[in-house]
């Protein structure tokens, strides 16, 4: 039999970790492109890519992914949209109309949505007959 604080310390674990790899992630994909490109038009478009996004995505999928898999919903669903709202606050916060609070916003409910979603399903297509 476990000792009754052992589930609630690992699943703090798995939150913290979850939470590191995912500001990790988001230095590695998004940290270091910091300006917008100005299209012939005079519009600006970025300053992240397409290809930025879906890498940081397909990296966090195997943290999330490991975590509902082992039956710690609370790390799967609050580390990874932890860290990147984390990331986000810190990468976008020099913004001087204050703006981007509303994007850090979005980004933590979406994160929050995809990750509770994903987490729903994985321990259901996990399980053993």
């Amino acid at each position: 039999m476990r000792p009754p604080l052992q589930k609630p310390a690992r699943e703090l674990l798995v939150i913290t970790v979850l939470a590191l790899a995912a500001a990790a992630a988001w230095a590695a994909w998004l940290g270091w492109d910091q300006h917008h490109d100005v299209l012939p038009d005079g519009s600006q478009t970025g300053p992240y890519e397409a290809w930025q996004v879906t890498g940081l995505v397909l990296t966090l999928v195997l943290p999330v992914y490991w975590a509902a898999s082992r039956r710690y919903l609370a790390g799967a669903v609050l580390g990874a949209p932890a860290g990147l709202t984390a990331a986000a606050f810190h990468d976008w916060s020099d913004d001087g109309s204050g703006l981007f609070v509303v994007g850090v916003g979005t980004l933590l409910v979406g994160s929050l949505l995809v990750t509770a979603a994903a987490s729903a399903v994985i321990p259901a297509a996990t399980r053993e007959p």
